[in-house]
């Protein structure tokens, strides 16, 4: 079997992501790639298009090794991956929408981000009930008897995101779930293309709010890729800092949010106050709450004061005394693990065929981590572990957040400990030749991964992943055969991103 080096030597090398390589290859390379995607010896990392061409990211799941291989598509087809591997289908639906470009072969040709309003205008003065009407968009079939439909959303009665579920129940119990998405499509790659580096990381920082970090950081690493640029070791350092703080806040955010659809009102209070107090220090510390604008191509726009740094221990120090007790509440709440425990479970196979990251494919035995298998600066000199666990749960979720908020306060500590004097930002060079680059972070979501290409400075074209693509189907997955009043908990254990999967 060829690894990932010989199918580069089948192509022409075009690009080099330090240490990525990119690859035009033939139709039959692009299949067998789609082959061994479907035979579990490679993952799909990322699917994406431009008017001519498709691109694929894949790794090695045994040894992390990274390759992108494109295909140029001059009558505007391409041969369609997901006939072959299933996580590719909903990517070659976007594409589609995006580009015009056409999967062949592929078990499912209906639109994804298009709900068929793209190109609609409003003059001054039409009403909205005098647009046309979109066709209807035509859900996968479930027969037998006693079969009845729950249609939920768009719209919500929280404050979150548009989605639509279709259930079919039999009684209470689902026996099927369809999602439809894209209703928060806001155009970034398009807006992406022309724009500068500063204007880019921008709109990079928006793609999904509560991984302002995430992203920033991937698109400022593919930038510093692309033009071969070495950030100074304190804005390396800086960088974990704020990707850290991130995943603290958002893990206690989920974990309260969990035990709260499990009518457990308590721990998402107590949880609550420790998330705002990680907030608060960032707030004080990087002058945001969240933290945005603070990653750039370069380094950091920002440094820390002692203020900062003595802001950041103090919401630690109050974790570590609150947090634990929490823990055991949770452990030991009957009523919470009756809920919990056995819901929603994702399969270890089904984990590692969608290569499903973060929590979720962690809490079913898929132990990557982009820290760990990239080993990115700093986080090779940093120590840490990845918890793993097979149950693929709610409850197994709840854990591995546990855990994984006790990595990111052992992480921050080792951060500011070894967080040296010096300068925070490299000047970017301006202009220049074509260039490309590549990046894969790990947000607390799991892996986020940046492509772009850049002529004469301007972003040419820029593609970001969130790890929501490959966890937004196993949802569907996990809630077959759960009663339908587990459905949010599932959805909250799962906490997939709508507007950075809706680009």
């Amino acid at each position: 079997m060829p690894s990932l080096i010989d199918l580069t030597l089948e192509g022409r090398k075009v690009g080099q992501h330090r240490p990525w390589p990119r690859v035009i290859v033939d139709a039959s390379v692009w299949t067998f790639a789609a082959a061994e995607l479907a035979h579990g010896r490679w993952s799909l990392l990322g699917l994406w298009g431009e008017p001519a061409t498709v691109h694929m990211a894949i790794m090695d799941g045994q040894t992390a090794e990274i390759a992108v291989v494109s295909l140029d598509c001059p009558d505007r087809t391409f041969p369609s991956v997901g006939k072959h591997h299933p996580p590719a289908l909903r990517l070659e639906r976007t594409i589609n929408d995006l580009f015009g470009l056409s999967a062949e072969g592929s078990p499912d040709v209906r639109p994804w981000l298009d709900h068929n309003r793209w190109g609609v205008r409003f003059p001054l003065g039409d009403r909205i009930d005098a647009l046309p009407k979109a066709a209807p968009y035509r859900f996968l079939a479930a027969e037998g008897d006693g079969l009845h439909q729950i249609a939920v959303g768009p719209v919500h009665a929280g404050i979150i995101e548009p989605g639509h579920f279709r259930f079919t129940a039999s009684g209470e119990t689902v026996v099927r779930l369809e999602q439809r998405l894209g209703y928060v499509h806001k155009g970034i790659d398009g807006l992406m293309t022309g724009a500068s580096l500063a204007r880019g990381v921008q709109l990079a920082a928006r793609t999904s709010g509560d991984s302002t970090v995430a992203y920033a950081y991937a698109f400022s690493r593919a930038a510093e890729a692309a033009l071969d640029l070495v950030i100074p070791d304190r804005a390396v350092f800086l960088r974990a800092l704020l990707a850290e703080l991130e995943r603290l806040a958002n893990h206690l955010g989920d974990i309260g949010a969990i035990c709260n659809d499990a009518s457990f009102a308590l721990m998402h209070a107590h949880c609550g106050v420790l998330r705002e107090s990680v907030l608060r220090a960032a707030g004080a510390a990087f002058g945001h709450r969240l933290m945005r604008d603070v990653i750039v191509p370069g380094g950091v726009s920002r440094d820390i004061s002692d203020g900062g740094v003595q802001a950041i221990r103090a919401a630690l120090d109050n974790i570590r005394l609150r947090f634990p007790a929490l823990v055991e509440l949770y452990d030991n709440t009957a009523s919470l693990q009756d809920r919990t425990v056995d819901t929603g479970v994702l399969k270890p196979p089904l984990a590692r065929q969608y290569a499903a990251g973060g929590y979720i494919g962690r809490a079913s035995g898929r132990s990557f981590d982009a820290r760990r298998a990239l080993a990115y600066p700093p986080y090779d000199r940093l120590r840490f572990d990845v918890p793993t666990l097979d149950e693929g749960d709610v409850n197994a979720r709840v854990w591995i957040r546990v855990r994984e908020v006790e990595q990111s306060l052992s992480l921050i500590e080792q951060i500011l400990r070894r967080l040296a004097k010096g300068a925070t930002r490299t000047e970017v060079p301006l202009g220049g030749a074509v260039r490309e680059g590549m990046a894969v972070v790990e947000g607390f979501r799991g892996d986020v991964l940046v492509w772009l290409r850049l002529r004469n400075g301007l972003i040419e074209r820029c593609h970001m992943r969130d790890p929501s693509w490959f966890q937004w189907p196993l949802l569907e997955a996990v809630i077959e055969n759960n009663i339908v009043a587990d459905f949010p908990l599932c959805n909250k254990s799962f906490n997939c991103s709508y507007s950075g999967h809706d680009l």
